[in-house]
């Protein structure tokens, strides 16, 4: 059995970017940098779409999304970040109106600056 052990607070950081737009819908990438000295093991990543954004793919991990809420475990081969590691998240996903970027990242519950 995995359990999750996290990072320091502010030992982690995220890049997010849309890598393509479409009329409805859009493609990014999420990068997330393990900037602490311990390996980030069975890690979950949350933040909130500020405009109504959907997850209607993913690779590199598991999503689960409730409203505006997104949640990604780890993927098998993705579930360890080493330190100074990172683990890229693909995804495309739908949208109603326009596709403002998520502010806030949470690595198992901490919260990493954006990078």
């Amino acid at each position: 059995m995995t359990t999750a052990s996290g990072p320091a607070a502010g030992s982690c950081a995220v890049t997010y970017r849309v890598t393509g737009e479409w009329p409805g819908g859009f493609q990014g990438e999420v990068v997330v940098r393990n900037t602490g000295s311990t390996a980030v093991d069975g890690w979950t990543l949350r933040w909130t779409f500020p405009d109504g954004q959907r997850i209607t793919s993913l690779w590199g991990g598991t999503v689960t999304q409730s409203g505006a809420e997104v949640s990604v475990a780890a993927a098998p081969y993705t579930a360890t970040i080493p330190p100074s590691g990172a683990v890229s998240l693909g995804f495309t996903g739908s949208r109603a109106g326009t596709n403002t970027d998520p502010t806030v990242f949470l690595l198992n519950g901490a919260e990493c600056s954006a990078a």
